[in-house]
């Protein structure tokens, strides 16, 4: 339930709501007591200040690190689209599991794998890579719709691009995509523009680079391939004849790809505090930042070990058991 992205942004919300909660207790101090505490509490903006400064500069380190992790993605994607064939020496690895075994016990099982291969038709690259990696993500194979999954197969490889220096704050997710049937793009491309300082009117609220807008792209679907879309058909009655035509209606569908369609206007200014609709919007702002900021941090730098299932088992080991759930709500006599 935690890695819902929806629920996670209500609880952050709640959480948001605690912060400069009155409890009674200022209220009660002396007047010169509370002098000082106001003091401490200037100082504690200040504090935010330069914690947003220090955000800024890890945002200039991501983007530093990320020229030097690059090369080893892009060669990562050579040989996910078979650009690449890594020598025997690259693809030399020792499973834990192959420790225990007897040199008698590896041949064999060389030749059973050798045996296999001859049998299959040898694949190029690591076919459905990415759709692989997907459907092992709770977070996004939540998202994935049965539609999505022949759509996915041509995903060839994500970057991420942080934005130039001296520029505002920002990350994009660039989708690679081979040509195929479903749309003229090569690229899809979803930018999520960031802001690392402090709100003037709640300074204490401030807890690292916040999101503030997001944009998507156009996506040039061939004709009849849309799965953003699906057709329905209603019957509607005329009042006065009592006649029934059949109306033809386009209507939205689930998708994957309707990350790349962000709301308009989706930007945290766009609303008065306070609002149903701002509360709508920051609600749905928190889900989709969830989202790319997984993509980024973790499905980017570790997309093998999400495809494997480690990273999976790595992510299950953070958290702790606390107890069972009850089948059954207990309710007060």
């Amino acid at each position: 339930m935690m890695q819902n992205p929806e629920i996670l942004a209500a609880l952050q919300e709640r959480l948001d709501g605690l912060v400069g909660s009155p409890s009674g207790y200022m209220e009660s101090l002396p007047k010169v007591v509370k002098r000082r505490v106001h003091a401490l509490k200037n100082l504690q903006v200040k504090c935010a200040h330069i914690e947003a400064k220090f955000y800024e500069e890890v945002h200039e380190l991501e983007r530093k690190y990320a020229a030097l992790y690059q090369p080893l993605f892009d060669k990562r994607s050579d040989i996910v689209k078979a650009v690449y064939e890594p020598t025997d020496e690259e693809c030399e690895w020792k499973a834990a599991e192959e420790e225990e075994l007897t040199e008698e016990m590896k041949e064999k099982a060389k030749v059973k794998e050798e045996k296999k291969d001859e049998e299959k038709e040898d694949p190029k690259g690591i076919p459905e890579f990415w759709l692989t990696v997907f459907k092992n993500v709770d977070l996004l194979s939540d998202m994935l719709q049965e539609h999505d999954e022949p759509i996915l197969k041509h995903l060839q490889d994500i970057k991420v691009k942080f934005s130039d220096p001296g520029q505002p704050m920002s990350f994009s997710l660039d989708f690679h995509f081979e040509p195929n049937d479903f749309f003229s793009n090569t690229l899809l491309t979803k930018t999520y523009k960031m802001r690392s300082e402090p709100d003037e009117t709640e300074p204490f609220s401030f807890d690292g680079p916040e999101i503030m807008g997001c944009t998507g792209c156009v996506i040039d679907w061939t004709k009849g391939k849309n799965v953003t879309l699906k057709t329905i058909k209603k019957k509607q009655k005329h009042k006065g004849r009592g006649t029934v035509r059949t109306v033809t209606k386009t209507v939205p569908n689930d998708s994957f790809f309707n990350f790349f369609t962000p709301p308009e206007g989706e930007e945290r200014s766009t609303c008065p505090s306070g609002t149903l609709e701002d509360e709508d919007s920051e609600a749905v702002l928190a889900a989709d930042f969830e989202i790319g900021h997984f993509i980024r941090e973790r499905i980017v730098p570790r997309a093998v070990l999400y495809f494997t299932g480690e990273a999976i088992e790595d992510d299950d080991d953070d958290y702790d058991e606390e107890g069972e759930e009850a089948d059954d709500e207990v309710r007060p006599n």
